[in-house]
């Protein structure tokens, strides 16, 4: 988790083709900035061709003036490396909007975890398809707004959405939202939303997955946090659990259960997100947790 008392903190995340010595040099460009390193972690996919995984964390002696620096270095390292890299700063609060549809388990457990700080994460507004929770979540002062969707009016409303977000949010976590998002909105968030899906992926895909795993006669059931991409349930998986279950549960009881696992899988995903823990490579995310 972030510290609430570290506020010259800033984190690196890295990925670049292994090369002799990139250590070092991002290393040797930390410490050219006065970067005191806190915690580091890597990966690599294969040692002498693969693609090379970093995050660091540092403290930073006289922060902004060092920050604007290392971003500028970086740019340098950036092209002799082939490097995607993104620099953060724990002195910014990340933005997230929630969408929900009719069931607000997950909705509820992320407000409660950042009103209470411990997922360090501003959310500026909630979505719906249904006006069921505008009561609910309004008491928190957070801001509801209630967008119908039909297969008639799902253009529109997309749009009408992507109006409400701009330039006010900087992911998505979609909390039992039971819509499927366009592929021109998610080209607006590319691995920027976060949805949970009431089943171990890859298994019992779709709709009803706790009556599909009802008829299997299933001794665990779980829950997905993933990215969302333009395949249906497909995209990288951050975050999973499991919660074991016996022949006594009915369907209605595995919802119950489910729905623990649930929100905090979906809470996990969130917070790993928001602390600049997650890396995407391809279907996949390498998490440093």
């Amino acid at each position: 988790m972030y510290s609430t008392t570290s506020k010259n903190r800033a984190v690196l995340l890295l990925s670049c083709p292994e090369h002799p010595g990139i250590i070092s040099a991002i290393t040797n460009g930390l410490l050219h900035n006065k970067a005191n390193i806190a915690h580091v972690d890597q990966h690599t996919t294969d040692p002498r061709e693969g693609i090379f995984f970093f995050r660091v964390e540092f403290e930073l002696e006289d922060y902004d003036h060092s920050f604007e620096n290392l971003k500028r270095d970086l740019e340098i390292m950036g092209e002799e490396y082939s490097m995607n890299w993104r620099l953060s700063s724990y002195r910014k609060t990340s933005r997230m909007a929630v969408f929900v549809s009719k069931m607000d388990h997950c909705l509820m457990e992320l407000i409660w975890r950042s009103k209470s700080g411990e997922i360090p994460v501003e959310i500026p507004m909630i979505i719906s398809n249904h006006p069921d929770f505008k009561d609910e979540v309004e008491a928190y002062g957070i801001p509801y707004y209630h967008i119908p969707v039909t297969p008639e009016t799902k253009d529109e409303a997309e749009t009408k959405a992507l109006q409400l977000l701009e330039g006010k949010v900087d992911f998505i976590a979609l909390a039992r939202y039971m819509q499927i998002l366009s592929p021109e909105f998610v080209s607006h968030y590319e691995n920027q939303i976060i949805n949970i899906h009431h089943s171990f992926l890859p298994a019992f895909i779709g709709s009803n997955p706790y009556h599909k795993a009802f008829d299997r006669g299933v001794k665990l059931i779980g829950a997905t946090a993933h990215y969302v991409t333009n395949d249906l349930d497909e995209g990288p998986i951050i975050q999973q659990d499991v919660k074991r279950v016996n022949h006594r549960y009915t369907a209605d009881d595995l919802k119950i259960a489910g729905r623990h696992v649930e929100k905090s899988v979906l809470a996990q995903a969130v917070a790993w997100h928001v602390e600049d823990k997650v890396m995407v490579h391809g279907n996949k995310t390498i998490v440093f947790a």
